[in-house]
């Protein structure tokens, strides 16, 4: 590796599939440490040397680590759930808090659909049964799903795996989500409808939502008491959205069939814990995502997202931040760069004191969801103002602390001049600057400035005059630089008209010195003189 090429250290604090790990491994710059068992302060001692961490459910990870990681970057989490990760205080920091959402979908609904048949057919109270050298088939009488109706609490990507496998054995699916809209449950063949009437009708019922404080104890006694005799619940999800307690006491209660649990409000299940005394609750170690296929793909995904932050690139699920079609982000990625680009031109010629921020895009652009860019140029703003971190994560809440106000515009009109455009105005103290820009065969270019058309890449040293069109000006500044051995790569000049004012833009190899800088603003007609380097 080239001894220039930059360390990321990625600590890999719990079990993932070492398969999945691969592109971790392979990727130029990046160090991997497996160092699973951590206790918590022996995480706490470790942290401070990683730039990345990753974990599934085994590890927590605290403010505390949060704060001890000075160079953290990015927290992974194999799986779909991050109650494990203090998410607010990784915002707060400036980290980007990434899962995997789609790698063990398949397997947490088959895991559903398995625990949904040992239900209906007392599997493993028979299998234990027959074990203990019995043959009293009698106890054992089970009920067919087919034609029976399978109520989902949440329609999300499992609850729909869940859904369409249930449809295929012949059950009718209805589902309480009140993040979906009736069109999009019909589309899927799924009629809609309030939790209370999901209870009521369901045959089984299967919950398939994140553990919040409103989902917390969703369902309890009373509203078990809504479900049928002959009914059935299962959580493949996770523990606490049904009072355990309240649960056992419905079942001995006869007012549910039964229960099949794979995830628990504590974790191991305690042994005290009440759900061990009923034979008609079905008990499994949180074994959802448990596959080998599965663990393969959630540590693929977060490898690939950690390699994309650590290369400031977006995650594509980062949990923390506008989540972004990958198409959409495929298109938007270089409109990211070139708004922090913008950001990082306005600081440096004048962007002190900033009030407000107006982001403008133009044409198809206008399009796509911009918090990204937004966020992007807001970084580019305050990357050199404040002495803390700052990125995509943490850019938006930043601004706002320090009163900046954004407002986004969008003209899905195209200028003639350009198909795709961001404008980017900043009022800071008394200025307002204007900066326009965009993509050019797959480059960040700057095409415009304070509303005087000037192209130029927006890369690499920059000497941007403005100034009186007058014969011999650009002479005089081309031999300033010559004789100070300062190489112009470029040149490129917007103006009104003919001897009026006029923006010169000169891309030069080396950065000019300050004292140079000061000679040439001192020419006659030139009215400024910034120097900014992208």
């Amino acid at each position: 590796m080239d001894a220039e090429t930059p360390i990321f250290k990625v600590l890999v604090a719990d079990s993932l599939s070492e398969s999945g790990l691969t592109p971790l491994r392979e990727a130029p710059g990046i160090q991997v440490d497996i160092r699973t068992g951590l206790s918590p302060d022996e995480l706490l001692a470790a942290i401070p040397e990683y730039d990345a961490l990753l974990v599934r459910s085994s590890t927590t990870v605290t403010a505390q680590v949060i704060q001890a990681g000075k160079r953290l970057r990015v927290i992974a989490r194999a799986g779909v759930g991050v109650d494990n990760i203090d998410v607010e205080a990784a915002t707060q920091a400036g980290i980007v808090v990434v899962n995997a959402p789609t790698g063990n979908v398949v397997a947490a609904a088959e895991h559903t659909i398995a625990m949904l048949m040992a239900l209906a057919r007392h599997i493993p109270q028979a299998d234990a049964h027959v074990r203990a050298g019995l043959w009293k088939r009698s106890q054992f009488m089970g009920v067919e799903v087919r034609d029976k109706v399978l109520g989902t609490v949440g329609l999300g990507r499992v609850a729909q795996e869940v859904v369409r496998r249930a449809q295929g054995l012949g059950m009718t699916c209805i589902a309480y989500d009140p993040y979906v809209s009736s069109e999009y449950a019909a589309q899927r063949s799924v009629r809609l409808v309030d939790l209370d009437t999901l209870l009521a009708e369901a045959d089984f019922v299967t919950v398939h939502v994140p553990l919040t404080p409103q989902t917390h104890n969703l369902i309890d006694r009373a509203k078990l008491r809504l479900m049928k005799p002959t009914a059935r619940i299962l959580n493949v999800a996770r523990g606490g959205v049904i009072n355990e307690q309240d649960l056992v006491e419905a079942i001995e209660a006869g007012e549910i069939a039964g229960a099949a649990l794979d995830v628990f409000e504590q974790e191991p299940l305690p042994p005290d814990s009440p759900l061990r005394r009923s034979d008609k609750i079905i008990l499994t170690p949180h074994l959802g995502g448990s596959t080998i296929e599965a663990q393969e793909q959630v540590a693929e995904d977060v490898a690939l997202q950690v390699i994309d932050v650590l290369n400031d690139r977006p995650a594509r699920y980062a949990v923390n931040a506008p989540i972004i079609p990958p198409k959409d982000l495929e298109f938007l990625v270089p409109y990211i760069d070139l708004a922090e680009r913008m950001g990082r031109f306005i600081q440096q010629v004048g962007g002190h004191g900033i009030g407000s921020v107006e982001i403008t895009a133009h044409g198809h652009l206008a399009d796509f969801d911009l918090a990204y860019v937004n966020a992007a140029a807001l970084k580019g703003l305050l990357s050199d103002v404040l002495n803390i971190r700052i990125n995509l994560v943490n850019a938006t809440l930043l601004a706002e602390r320090r009163g900046i106000n954004l407002v986004e515009r969008k003209k899905h009109q195209h200028e003639a001049r350009y198909e795709n455009m961001l404008t980017l105005r900043v009022t800071a103290g008394n200025d307002t600057w204007t900066l326009r820009g965009s993509v050019l065969q797959g480059e960040p270019y700057i095409v415009g400035i304070n509303d005087l058309w000037v192209d130029f890449p927006a890369t690499g040293n920059l000497l941007i005059s403005a100034h009186q069109d007058r014969p011999g000006i650009i002479g005089r500044v081309g031999t300033i630089l010559g004789q100070s051995d300062i190489n112009i790569s470029f040149m490129h000049v917007g103006r009104w008209a003919p001897r009026t004012e006029a923006i010169m833009v000169l891309g030069t190899d080396e950065v000019t010195p300050p004292a140079l800088q000061a000679e040439i603003a001192a020419l006659p007609h030139i009215r400024w003189l910034k120097a900014v380097t992208l």
